[in-house]
């Protein structure tokens, strides 16, 4: 088994380091809330650091899951940063959603040190950490990934390389575009179903098992009908990673006309106080509108 570090304990990242923890792996954890990381070794028995430094003192791995560019930098870079206290060949695998240019920043930071570094996103939501059941797309050297590779499928479903340093976070990209127009088509059928006078738990029922169904629909229809959006990927993150995607649209000139309409519906849903409802709170920005 190997010695790790995970740095970042959020709602994704809190199960995730459990699940390495009891796979067996030596983990010690870091975050930036210290009581945080000592509620998780007294649920799971790892070991906490004070410091990313500290906490990837040794180990053949160092894991990451924070909140943004910036945040990923800190617990990289400095005096404290991880890279400072790996090992030589160490792998580092982030699974921040950031901007390519960051992740091509870190891999080069990464190279100086004679580290390794991948670009791991995860999708799959609060339940998929929780289940060990994410899907992680991946960019980086094929001898990193090939070595991190077993370490991740600890917490996936699906692990996949997509080609070098930032292809991960490019497909992460992907996946939340996809999502954006997703939940807007289907809070608009929520929608109509109920201006149209029509059951809309009956209508999900037969639409779903057809060309119409898709996984948002059949994890998230029947809380939208219920006016419930505590569940999941909450609107903040959403519009920090719709940022990333509109902002790289500009640079490699892809087209997302839908994707932009989109964000600023979200930008509407934090206006009317819900920045940490779920993304699928675009439906009771429709009810509102009426």
């Amino acid at each position: 088994m190997a010695k790790l570090a995970f740095l970042g304990l959020g709602v994704m990242g809190f199960p995730m380091a459990g699940h390495l923890q009891g796979a067996g792996h030596d983990v010690c954890v870091y975050n930036r809330t210290a009581a945080k990381a000592e509620k998780w070794a007294q649920d799971h028995g790892g070991r906490t650091a004070p410091t990313p430094r500290e906490a990837a003192q040794g180990a053949d791995f160092v894991m990451a899951c924070v909140g943004n560019d910036d945040d990923l930098r800190s617990v990289c870079l400095g005096e404290d940063g991880a890279f400072a206290g790996m090992q030589d060949n160490a792998v580092f695998v982030d699974h921040t959603t950031v901007s390519a240019m960051v992740t091509q920043e870190l891999y080069e930071a990464a190279r100086a040190r004679d580290l390794h570094f991948v670009d791991a996103p995860i999708s799959g939501g609060q339940a998929g950490a929780e289940n060990g059941q994410l899907s992680i797309m991946c960019g980086g050297d094929q001898t990193a990934y090939d070595a991190a590779e077993p370490i991740m499928n600890t917490y996936a479903k699906l692990c996949r390389r997509i080609g070098e340093t930032g292809a991960g976070q490019m497909t992460k990209m992907c996946n939340q575009i996809a999502i954006a127009g997703l939940v807007q088509g289907l809070s608009e059928a929520l929608h109509f179903a109920e201006k149209a006078g029509l059951d809309g738990r009956a209508v999900v029922e037969v639409i779903s098992q057809g060309a119409a169904g898709s996984w948002q629909m059949s994890n998230r229809y029947e809380t939208m009908l219920d006016d419930h959006f505590e569940h999941g990927f909450a609107v903040d993150w959403m519009r920090k990673d719709l940022g990333i995607c509109l902002n790289t649209a500009n640079e490699n000139g892809a087209s997302l006309p839908v994707t932009a309409l989109v964000d600023q519906y979200y930008k509407d849903v934090q206006k009317m106080g819900g920045g940490r409802w779920d993304t699928s709170s675009l439906f009771k920005r429709l009810r509102k509108l009426g």
